[in-house]
């Protein structure tokens, strides 16, 4: 499990602004999807999707402007099974983030 939050960008729609001498990919299993990371920090960037194609995988923390906080409900798949080969079954549940009220 990646523990990203990760949005949904056609390809052609991702602009990477800075960086990009620092990226490294890799691939597994099927060799189809294509994954993105710092090659300093180790951070998962952004994947070019299994299921498709034609779409990113965005990890909202590299986002200019947003924050994986900004999400209230986030589907978590079980990070064993992929989405494309069981469907509904890979989601393991949902995480919930509800801002704490300062008591102070």
């Amino acid at each position: 499990m990646r523990g990203a939050v990760a949005l949904t960008a056609r390809i052609g729609d991702l602009i990477v602004t800075q960086g990009t001498e620092k990226l490294a990919t890799y691939r597994f299993n099927t060799g189809v999807a294509e994954h993105h990371f710092c090659t300093l920090c180790g951070i998962y960037t952004h994947h070019r999707r299994r299921s498709n194609a034609n779409e990113y995988g965005v990890n909202a923390a590299c986002l200019e402007g947003i924050s994986p906080f900004d999400f209230t409900e986030i589907p978590v798949n079980d990070g064993i099974r992929h989405p494309s080969d069981t469907g509904a079954g890979a989601i393991a549940g949902t995480l919930r983030y509800t801002p704490c009220v300062d008591a102070g």
